[in-house]
């Protein structure tokens, strides 16, 4: 469906579901409606021991950052949360994943990480439609002295990973009257030998199941394999026969002809010729300090975009905000990436990318993949244009009720799919065990507070004498 075919309902009707199209009949007066939004998202990590639960990274990630890696905190404080979670906060964390997702508007999610089995139960009990990864590299990055990256290769490791991820596709087939599904998902452009990527691609044909990669996501990433290849992140993928109508690329803000890299180039129009898209994670780079520029620019190229998170918060409606503002900042136009842009790129463009043209839009033969919103309450209200109403100004408490292929998942704002009492308090005590271990997986012995000092420091009873 094109965007010019999106129309606004009246507002005294809301959508409701049958059994497979979507059917529009009249209902309560303070309601509106969008479609559900298939939802490009890696809740990504960067090796296979472990999946990374990005719900911790809230005050681990946030006003800290070293410059010798660009303020990326892909080289440190993401091995540090990998090494210092238990195996219960990861089940918290999935459990808890579940019930964000569904109260922050997701229908469908893509995760790539690792414990793909696990997550998938966890999806098809929450009722979300679903695409898994378990991801596999032939290599890992690390500092050895706190200034440089270093790698260590397991070419051999690689190729059995991706067998491991083929199995949990071939497991996944069927799953869930088909709303859980797999797909394949090498980690890095850096850390994937041609071979590893050439034969991921092959086999996503072979299996028709869709590709993605982390890429053109740091600049030590894109001077690494500038140093390695003679070429940018995405030059290599395409070299190796990566790139491909079935492909999503993860982040891909350091690209030629940005003000990040003096690198002249076409890797846009590389991409868009192949037909891959993109995914675009906002908020996890803009909290340090980076922008794609210029979203418009992409989208001019033939790019298909879409959206994600990659981090806390597992939001959409976070996610096309933060993306719609510092589009237009990165732009420095009002007029750039508006509303309507950010509706597709959370929609159509990401079924799209699936090759699902029944996710993504009410039309007949479409599933009854629905998203019900309120229009009465503070954040929402006056509306004169809903689209912009949501994608500006709309919180998770205005998401009244969500359907998942036909079904209830959320209704009145109550998640009927999982169990959700005492999972903050779950989640603050797998924080707090996290943040004790982080001594033991930090090369240095360092301290949470070391690596990323608070705010404020903590109450003691002599200072008292400060506040008479």
């Amino acid at each position: 469906m094109s965007t010019g075919c999106w129309r606004t309902a009246p507002s005294s009707w809301t959508a409701t579901a049958s059994s497979s199209p979507a059917a529009a009949t009249r209902g309560r007066p303070t309601s509106a409606w969008t479609p559900g939004r298939p939802w490009s998202r890696r809740a990504s990590s960067t090796r296979t021991r472990t999946w990374r639960p990005p719900l911790l990274d809230k005050s681990f990630q946030e006003d800290v950052g070293a410059r010798q890696f660009f303020y990326t905190g892909l080289v440190e404080t993401l091995l540090l949360q990998e090494a210092s979670i238990d195996e219960e906060g990861v089940e918290t964390c999935i459990e808890f994943s579940m019930s964000e997702l569904i109260r922050t508007g997701t229908t469908t999610v893509m995760h790539q990480g690792v414990r793909g089995r696990r997550v998938a139960e966890a999806c098809e009990r929450a009722g979300l439609r679903a695409y898994v990864a378990d991801g596999y590299k032939s290599g890992r990055w690390y500092t050895p002295d706190g200034n440089r990256v270093a790698y260590e290769w397991d070419e051999d490791g690689g190729l059995a990973g991706l067998e491991r991820a083929v199995r949990l596709v071939e497991e996944l087939r069927g799953r869930g009257s088909g709303r859980v599904q797999g797909f394949l998902s090498p980690w890095q452009a850096n850390t994937c030998t041609p071979e590893l990527l050439k034969e991921s691609r092959r086999l996503s044909d072979e299996l028709d199941v869709p590709l993605t990669i982390h890429a053109a996501q740091a600049v030590f990433e894109v001077m690494d394999i500038m140093a390695a290849h003679g070429m940018t992140p995405i030059e290599y993928l395409e070299s190796a026969g990566f790139l491909g109508p079935r492909a999503v690329l993860g982040h891909v803000i350091f690209t030629t002809g940005t003000s990040w890299l003096n690198l002249p180039g076409d890797d846009l129009r590389r991409i868009a010729d192949s037909g891959a898209s993109i995914s675009y994670n906002a908020w996890t780079f803009a909290r340090r300090g980076i922008v794609a520029e210029s979203l418009p620019r992409y989208r001019e190229a033939g790019v298909n975009i879409t959206l994600g998170t990659d981090t806390t918060p597992q939001s959409m409606i976070e996610s096309i905000r933060w993306s719609a503002i510092l589009g237009k900042v990165a732009d420095r136009r009002a007029d750039s990436w508006v509303a309507r842009d950010l509706l597709d790129a959370a929609t159509v463009n990401a079924a799209r990318l699936l090759g699902r043209e029944d996710l993504g839009r009410i039309a007949p033969g479409a599933k009854a993949d629905l998203l019900l919103w309120r229009l009465d309450g503070p954040a929402m209200s006056p509306v004169r244009d809903p689209i912009r109403n949501l994608v500006y100004y709309a919180t998770r408490e205005d998401l009244a009720s969500v359907i998942v292929d036909g079904q209830w998942v959320m209704r009145d704002g109550a998640v009927l799919t999982v169990d959700e009492e005492g999972l903050t308090e779950r989640l603050q005590r797998a924080g707090e065990r996290s943040w004790a271990r982080v001594p033991a997986g930090d090369r240095l012995g360092r301290t949470l507070e070391e690596v990323a000092p608070a705010s404020l420091r903590p109450f003691r009873t002599t200072d008292t004498k400060e506040f008479p």
